[in-house]
């Protein structure tokens, strides 16, 4: 019996991989847009995490406006936050757990956010 081979795929970015997608009428397809606009929801940075004399730069906790509950808030886990500086960069983080019982999450940057961050907005996708 013999094995089959997996098919070769073209390398990255070279012409010899699948031509094109077009619609019925020929025209080209469109390219896909990254995400839509209605998968990503708006979180409120509330503070830093920490107890009474720590204060974990690198982690967040933050209020997703659709999340009132700890269920609701776990569906959240695993998916990135973005803020947006004054400056127009992107910092980016990871949601890791919820905290207590009210629907807020714990969210971990690899940097940090500046004090700045506390109180605005950042888009969870």
């Amino acid at each position: 019996m013999e094995e089959k081979k997996p098919a070769r795929r073209a390398a990255k970015g070279s012409r010899s991989a699948r031509p094109a997608r077009q619609q019925a009428d020929g025209a080209p397809k469109a390219a896909k847009a990254e995400r839509p606009a209605a998968d990503s929801r708006i979180a409120i940075i509330l503070s830093y995490r920490g107890g009474r004399k720590t204060r974990r730069g690198n982690q967040m906790l933050i209020e997703v406006e659709a999340a009132d509950s700890k269920t609701k808030a776990s569906a959240y886990i695993g998916r990135r936050v973005v803020w947006k500086t004054p400056s127009g960069k992107l910092i980016y983080g990871k949601i890791t757990h919820p905290h207590g019982n009210k629907g807020v999450l714990r969210a971990r940057f690899a940097k940090g956010l500046p004090g700045e961050a506390l109180g605005k907005k950042a888009t969870v996708q």
